[in-house]
């Protein structure tokens, strides 16, 4: 039966590829940007935001010219936000207020949000039972989503979209979202892998990074080091302008008048597609292939010479792609990879993996130089923020299945915000207009 299902399905594509396929010209006749992205690959304008901007080139003299890459949230610089957080202090929930509320929070004001943060930070009676271990799978993205979902049943108010109750939910599901990846990743590894399972109660006196690493482990040990590096990778991933798509989706979504839980649903869906929220796996799977193939990690000549072979599609998937190395909107520099780094370099120092963290700073030196002579690429290329993301993650014991999920831990404090600031701002349902090329028929 599944056979004659395949063979069915493969004649009906064939149908499908013949009738909705739409030649190239008339993209072009009728202006369409496709991908909402003009020639030069810049953004389509199709709103205003205040909540954060991303900068990657300046006007000198009259012309654009590419400069190192700015992100800012709520008119301050990503690298002076951390930077004054100092060496030891913990900023995801500060930042996320700053994101939310539009300012940075005095000493009550933060100790107020922290406090609410914790008390959210739990799921109704039975839901990990009920909920979470039934039909586990690997897709935690799907695991979490269905979750986000189910937890509107739990919520008399779930209808209700004023900004006040929005906000509302919005911070509970900022708290809850570690114990729905966690749970989530448990319950999939003892029911379909035979492991062991241990559900640990999350502490509200915690951070979200001290939660998370507790929770994923069985000791619930964790050091300084791993939740500092752990958190500022969780500040970086927070927000990115308005323009990516789970953001974007975000923002389509609640412009319907839809509820916080189907939004952030539908943000869920965006982000676990492999072109948006999985590119660290991308980047750990091309090491992996990498480090299989050359045998000096302080070789240059060795590493430029397999990563020509994977640039000219004979090596790693055949695509031509060096995982982590440039960005869509990045030339010169991404910040949050410039930050991120000095972080990386400490853990993989405590943890004994300077000879891998070598490599990675070769692929980083090489890289772009060869991708820019290969692809003409005259605004330059550049490591982005997933390029070491991935290795971080594997250094703290955070399985694969995980990664998408660790990136939507963090997102969904800038989902929540434009949320919000669609709901002040906006009412008006976001409606873009497509132009039929249809053929009439008798």
């Amino acid at each position: 039966m599944e056979n004659l299902t395949n063979d069915y399905m493969k004649q009906q594509e064939a149908i499908c590829r013949k009738n909705d396929s739409i030649a190239l010209r008339l993209y072009e006749e009728y202006g369409v940007n496709r991908g909402l992205r003009d020639e030069n690959g810049n953004g389509v304008l199709t709103g205003l935001t205040n909540i954060s901007k991303i900068v990657s080139s300046k006007i000198v003299d009259g012309k654009k010219v590419s400069c190192d890459g700015e992100l800012w949230y709520r008119g301050y610089r990503v690298e002076k936000l951390i930077q004054d957080l100092g060496k030891d202090q913990l900023g995801f929930e500060k930042i996320a207020y700053l994101l939310l509320m539009g300012e940075l929070p005095d000493q009550k004001q933060e100790e107020e949000f922290k406090h609410y943060i914790g008390q959210y930070r739990i799921l109704p009676t039975n839901f990990v039972r009920d909920v979470i271990m039934k039909a586990p799978t690997e897709d935690i993205m799907n695991s979490m989503t269905k979750s986000i979902l189910t937890l509107a049943s739990y919520d008399k108010n779930a209808k209700d979209i004023s900004v006040s109750n929005s906000l509302r939910q919005c911070i509970q599901l900022i708290s809850q979202m570690p114990l729905l990846a966690v749970y989530g990743y448990n319950a999939y590894i003892h029911y379909e892998k035979g492991a062991s399972m241990f559900i640990h109660h999350p502490d509200p006196e915690l951070s979200t990074a001290e939660n998370l690493l507790m929770l994923m482990r069985p000791d619930q040990k964790y050091t300084k080091t791993e939740a500092k590096v752990l958190d500022t990778a969780l500040l970086l991933h927070m927000e990115h302008g308005g323009g990516n798509n789970s953001t974007f989706t975000t923002r389509v979504v609640t412009s319907s008048g839809s509820d916080a839980y189907s939004t952030m649903a539908a943000a869920m869906s965006s982000l676990k597609g492999p072109k948006h929220g999985g590119a660290n796996i991308k980047v750990m799977e091309m090491m992996e292939d990498i480090r299989e193939h050359v045998r000096d990690f302080d070789d240059k000549e060795e590493i430029a010479a397999y990563l020509e072979k994977i640039i000219n599609k004979e090596a790693f998937d055949k695509k031509g792609l060096v995982y982590g190395i440039g960005h869509a909107i990045y030339s010169l520099s991404d910040p949050r990879e410039r930050i991120f780094k000095q972080y990386v370099e400490k853990l993989a120092a405590e943890k004994g993996r300077e000879e891998d963290m070598r490599l990675y700073q070769n692929i980083e030196d090489l890289a772009p130089e060869l991708i820019a002579k290969k692809r003409h690429i005259f605004k330059g290329v550049s490591p982005n923020v997933d390029f070491y993301s991935g290795f971080v993650y594997d250094m703290l014991g955070i399985p694969v299945e995980l990664y998408t999920a660790m990136f939507a831990t963090a997102r969904i404090v800038g989902w929540s915000a434009h949320r919000i600031e669609e709901l002040i701002c906006t009412d008006k349902i976001i409606r873009p207009a497509y132009m039929s090329v249809m053929e009439e028929k008798e």
